[in-house]
């Protein structure tokens, strides 16, 4: 061998040594796994709902079907107007109820008769969907869609042959309107319907059209209800769901599992949460003044995308056909406090060591996660499922809420973590929060502390722990608001509630609040009785129902249509909103006066 290729073949040798040394293999890939679209929707994390039909006229939170179609007449619609708050606000995107239970479907679609086509809005000539379309193109928002399969008004609905119907109007709906991001379903019904749904059919149609749609429904398969319509993600929330055996709506799994996702789960489902910025989903004048704080949309936020969750707010159009001033001020509200929350990271220019860093390889060192970029993440060797990040600051800084992320590209890992913070005054580190996952986004607040370093203890992975990013912030602090503030009756399944009022009172009405939370029971079907002496009852209204009261519990205004003179008023439960339960629960029962 002559000099020259002895030389060669040596640096060749020292090329592969310093290559094999530098380049470390990445963990494996921990299943399930979001697919890109999957990933590309998390990434929205904030859009908006519009509740928008004939129950916007009407004062109602669910139609029958049987509403003239003449009430639909909005004046001054103008969905560009709806577009350019949202991209203000910082949505990015609008999903919109084209079809709601009643069935109106707010484009002329070939396959009913109970449409704006039959409305006086735009003399029977408008289509409200292409109209968004343009809107969502116009202020660059991506645009999804509603369809309810429960329809009250369509003939065939309890047949056989509705299943395809409603494929004909996916179909319709999907092929007109340009790129639809999310296809929202709603497995509502009011418990009498014996239509059995074809989801595999409906699936197949929505993937046929839109194969990028992100396919929303209790359990998913794109995405899935997070089990309340109160804000509020699971501290634990993982993107996992076991589905087999399950459907949307009433053969869903149980709430708590909708809350949490599942950590074995076989599927990548992760959740969405779906509120309004009112009490009710409809537009109604009486909630003018009831429209959430920006405190309380902070929070939800924090228990939203802050726990691994996309935020899907709901902000219905008055009976114009616009956003209400007071909804579009608080939505900028809103984006103003989270620009100031967000306004500066912390833990920019931050210096970083791992107890254990993959191959001890620069690709999977600590300080990838200061860098800004979402490909790069810090993990471990093989195995090692504990793991700990000591962070040193650039300086002394007060902070109170930490951001992390997972690099969820190779699967969902953290079951178990707490922060620490060093106590400069006694030279010691000191527990400052502990949480359970994190997923896509974890946003944790904190007491508020001053230090120059942090310390991310991970005590338990299903595998190799990788996180991809971590910011420090000093934001304003906001309230808890989920629940804690209401009073909590509780009663025996088959006892009354009996309200003695202050004086004899004549009545056109009642207000139901049930206790604000759906994992508790509540009243679903009730007989309402008035009684001048508190013995002798009159039945006022038998066999009523409260509507969506078992999703979204809130204060049920029930309309008597007459008025009464009374000194008691008597709520009796006929079915709960929960079987084989004993007891349930309610916040308030109030009368209505002219």
């Amino acid at each position: 061998m002559n000099r020259t290729h002895f030389f060669y073949t040596l640096l060749a040798f020292q090329l592969l040594f310093i290559l094999s040394c530098t380049s470390v293999e990445p963990p494996k890939e921990f299943a399930p796994l979001p697919t890109q679209h999957q990933l590309a929707w998390q990434e929205l994390e904030y859009y908006l709902f519009i509740h928008f039909g004939p129950n916007t006229f009407t004062d109602v939170e669910w139609g029958d079907g049987r509403e003239d179609p003449s009430v639909f007449n909005p004046t001054e619609l103008n969905t560009d107007q709806w577009a350019s708050i949202a991209k203000e606000a910082g949505m990015k995107g609008i999903i919109i109820t084209a079809k709601h239970h009643d069935g109106f479907c707010l484009w002329p679609s070939e396959y009913s008769t109970h449409t704006v086509r039959e409305s006086p809005w735009r003399d029977g000539k408008g289509d409200l969907l292409q109209e968004l379309s343009q809107s969502c193109k116009k202020y660059d928002l991506q645009m999804g869609v509603y369809l309810s399969p429960w329809d009250q008004n369509h003939p065939t609905y309890n047949t056989a042959e509705y299943n395809q119907t409603f494929a004909n109007t996916l179909t319709e709906v999907l092929t007109n309107y340009g790129p639809i991001f999310e296809q929202w379903f709603d497995g509502a019904t009011d418990g009498s319907s014996n239509q059995v749904y074809d989801w595999d059919l409906f699936h197949q149609t929505v993937y046929k059209h839109q194969p990028q749609a992100i396919i929303f429904s209790d359990v998913g398969p794109g995405a899935r209800w997070i089990g309340n319509e109160r804000g509020y993600a699971g501290e634990t929330n993982w993107s996992k769901l076991n589905t087999k055996g399950f459907t949307p709506g009433a053969g869903s799994p149980d709430l708590k599992i909708l809350n949490e996702g599942e950590k074995q789960g076989k599927e990548w489902i992760p959740g969405e949460v779906d509120v309004s910025i009112r009490p009710g989903w409809f537009y109604s004048p009486s909630t003018d003044d009831k429209v959430k704080t920006v405190d309380q949309l902070m929070d939800i936020y924090y228990a939203s995308v802050g726990r691994n969750a996309n935020l899907l707010l709901n902000v219905p159009p008055n009976r114009k056909g616009l956003i209400h001033p007071t909804d579009s001020t608080r939505l900028m509200e809103f984006k103003k406090a989270r620009d100031e929350a967000f306004q500066t990271n912390l833990a920019l220019g931050a210096q970083a060591e791992a107890s254990n860093t993959r191959g001890n390889a620069k690709q999977y060192q600590a300080n990838n996660l200061f860098n800004g970029n979402k490909n790069s993440y810090w993990t471990t060797d093989n195995d090692i499922t504990t793991a700990s990040i000591e962070i040193q600051l650039p300086t002394i800084t007060t902070f109170n809420s930490i951001l992390l992320q997972e690099y969820i590209p190779l699967g969902q890992r953290i079951t178990d973590f707490h922060i620490e913070y060093w106590n400069t005054d006694l030279n010691d580190w000191k527990t400052l929060s502990k949480a359970t996952t994190i997923g896509y986004k974890r946003i944790l607040r904190t007491p508020e502390v001053t230090t120059n370093k942090i310390k991310v203890v991970i005590n338990n992975s299903l595998a190799e722990p990788i996180l991809s990013n971590i910011e420090l912030y000093k934001s304003k602090k906001v309230a808890n608001f989920d629940t804690k503030q209401f009073n909590k009756i509780t009663l025996n399944k088959d006892e009354a509630i009996i309200q003695k009022l202050e004086k004899e009172t004549t009545l056109n009405g009642f207000v139901f609040t049930p206790y604000p939370d759906n994992t508790n029971t509540t009243i679903q079907i009730y007989n309402f009785y008035t009684s001048l002496d508190g013995e002798s009852w009159e039945l006022i209204q038998s066999n009523a129902s409260f509507k969506n009261i078992k999703n979204n519990p809130i204060p049920q205004t029930i309309d008597l249509g007459r008025t009464i003179k009374a000194n008691y008023i008597k709520l009796e439960p006929l079915q709960l909103t929960k079987d084989n339960i004993t007891i349930y629960t309610y916040s308030a029962l109030e009368v209505t006066t002219n």
